[in-house]
């Protein structure tokens, strides 16, 4: 009995016990156990935070110096500047600020405009120049 026992366990007849609803075995310093195993986590964690800080700390220096060498500033920086200039271009309006245009887009074209009507003018005859004219 104790051959089929064995095999339907896998060989855990030490721990038949505990399956049957006895009682376990109560480790005496179990919770100083915990304790020091919680600290060690605490410490490492504690390790690591101050690990990644010195790395952060590492880089920011690269990344100033690469911003000083080539004269960029820093994104917060940037957007503080965009953000003044475009307050302070609004200051007096009533209506939102708006877009910049890029150019090309419509925004000065009518010099463009101009000249086209004159290129065409120039293929036209002498009378119907005339006539566009005033």
């Amino acid at each position: 009995m104790d051959f089929v026992m064995k095999q339907a366990l896998g060989g855990a007849t030490k721990d038949m016990g505990k399956m049957l609803g006895g009682e376990e075995e109560k480790d005496p310093d179990a919770q100083k156990k915990e304790e020091e195993r919680q600290e060690a986590l605490r410490q490492q964690d504690e390790e690591r935070k101050a690990k990644h800080a010195r790395m952060e700390a590492e880089r920011e220096k690269v990344r100033q110096a690469i911003r000083d060498k080539y004269g960029l500033k820093k994104k917060e920086e940037k957007e503080a500047e965009e953000k003044a200039a475009m307050e302070q271009a609004c200051e007096g309006s009533l209506t939102r600020p708006k877009k910049a245009i890029p150019a090309g887009c419509g925004a000065d074209d009518d010099e463009d405009e101009e000249s086209i009507l004159d290129t065409v003018l120039k293929f036209l005859p002498g009378p119907l120049q005339d006539m566009f004219k005033k």
